[in-house]
């Protein structure tokens, strides 16, 4: 009888062990979303592999595939359906979460910090802290206070609160390194440093350097006092057992030289150590001069070329501007003038009360007569209105019109829409059935003076100009990938 209940019950534990490592072993969606090569491939994937780990109950899994695809949609512009899709995994937890619903809701929480932070907008990314700090509480997960911990510094960073940075990080720091967690502090500041780098933050990247090289100095200092308590146990423990046992000389010899040699390795190591750490504390003030340098660089240049052009402008005048190559000149200067001025500006931006359908008809009016024979032109604009600044997006539009006239072929069509993508984000959409924009030269067409060029066929700073009144307005311009009928330029606005 004994025999059978012991075969039943190692049958159960092998049963159970199967299930564990079925919940923990990825699917083939996650799998393929992982090596995907584009961004829609991987996103497609991802949204299966949630709605698969769903239907399964396996709800860690489905949330986080659930925030990866709202995260790829955000890469991709499309904000809206970003935030449609964290709605739905918020929704599918309060369904299917049980008992770990706050810890679920926290990773979809966290994901909407991080599109604030991307929108740099500070009073939504704080509201989304709060509602994180609460479902840590509720959760009651240690881990999860940890990582909270490392979001608030990482947002006070970003905005540029040091001081509140600097308290969050010293309290996670303290937490784990009194439960000797040494790596994992280590961890965390390297990955605050990348992230810093990744996102070109240079306050951030300085901040968390400056931080790292103080805590690694107290670290080390902890963690040697820890080898030094662990060798004095260990040579009290040795004499208290020769002692007792006072068994012979020769005995004693033997674990005399045995703890010499333990000291001597230490006191090596303890070298070592602090050769190492000499050498990253230099590096790291070396790194630091040449990030000041660069700015410092940047900031000349900008300053140069603005100057340049200012000075050049009344000797420009003076000559024949009805000669293509002397206009061509005149715009030349005028282009880089406003660029400067736009790089270096820091004037907040006016708005105003704009109406969308009269202001969308009123650009196309412009560039009807310079369309080629038989090109359609369609508005598609709601009767709303929008608070905007009108210079910038009346310079902008017309520009994108100017060049969808240019390039669009007889017969062809050009579109300029309106698109509300939320309470607080807006579009400007403008398309042609041109020839379109080769793809590996997408991302050039935004950056100036890439090339040396014929100024009578165009200097390229239009659109490097309309990028940065973009960005002045705290929006962006960017080529939309999946139009592939031509080119169509979405102008994202943020209220």
């Amino acid at each position: 009888m004994n025999r059978k209940i012991s075969i039943l019950v190692l049958g159960l534990s092998l049963c159970c062990a199967t299930l564990s490592a079925q919940e923990n072993q990825k699917s083939e969606l996650q799998k393929s979303a992982e090596v995907a090569q584009t961004i829609p491939a991987a996103r497609y994937d991802y949204k299966r592999a949630y709605e698969d780990y769903t239907s399964k109950g396996r709800m860690e899994q489905a949330v986080e595939c659930g925030a990866k695809t709202a995260e790829l949609y955000s890469k991709d512009g499309l904000h809206k359906e970003a935030f449609e899709m964290l709605r739905a995994v918020d929704q599918t937890i309060e369904a299917k979460g049980g008992n770990k619903k706050a810890a679920l809701h926290y990773l979809v929480t966290k994901e909407r910090l991080k599109m604030y932070m991307k929108f740099r907008k500070p009073d939504s990314a704080k509201e989304q802290l709060a509602q994180m700090e609460a479902q840590v509480a509720a959760a009651g997960d240690a881990k999860l206070q940890n990582d909270l911990l490392y979001q608030k510094a990482i947002y006070y960073y970003s905005f540029g609160l040091n001081a509140q940075g600097d308290a969050v990080f010293k309290e996670m720091a303290t937490k784990l390194t009194a439960s000797k967690e040494y790596d994992k502090v280590d961890e965390v500041y390297k990955q605050l440093i990348a992230n810093g780098r990744k996102s070109n933050n240079v306050n951030m990247v300085a901040q968390s350097y400056s931080n790292y090289v103080a805590w690694k100095d107290s670290a080390n200092a902890l963690k040697h006092a820890d080898e030094i308590a662990v060798l004095k146990k260990q040579i009290a423990d040795n004499e208290a057992s020769i002692a007792e046992k006072d068994s012979s000389l020769t005995t004693r010899s033997v674990f005399i030289v045995g703890l010499l040699i333990l000291a001597g390795v230490l006191a090596a190591a303890l070298v070592v150590g602090a050769i190492i750490l000499l050498r990253f504390i230099m590096l790291t003030r070396k790194q630091k001069k040449v990030i000041k340098l660069a700015n410092d660089n940047n900031a000349l240049k900008a300053k140069f070329i603005s100057n340049i052009s200012a000075q050049l402008d009344p000797t420009l005048q003076k000559l024949d501007s009805s000669k293509p190559e002397v206009k061509a000149l005149l715009e030349f200067s005028k282009h880089i003038q406003t660029l400067s001025e736009l790089e270096n500006s820091e004037e907040e931006i006016e708005k105003e009360d704009v109406q969308i359908p009269n202001f969308c008809e009123g650009l196309i009016e412009q560039i009807r007569d310079k369309v080629k024979p038989e090109v359609t032109l369609k508005v598609n604009a709601p009767k709303m209105n929008v608070d905007m600044n009108k210079e910038y997006v009346s310079h902008i539009l017309l520009h994108l019109l100017n060049n969808a006239a240019e390039y669009t072929p007889e017969g062809g069509t050009i579109w300029l829409e309106y698109k509300k993508r939320s309470a607080h984000t807006h579009q400007f959409l403008v398309a042609d059935t041109g020839c379109g924009i080769p793809e590996e030269k997408r991302e050039d067409v935004f950056k100036p003076f890439l090339e040396i060029r014929d100024l009578t066929k165009g200097d390229g700073l239009g659109l490097p100009i309309c990028k940065q009144m973009a960005l002045k307005m705290n929006g962006d311009l960017d080529i939309d990938p999946e139009f592939t009928k031509g080119t169509r330029f979405v102008l994202e606005l943020h209220a």
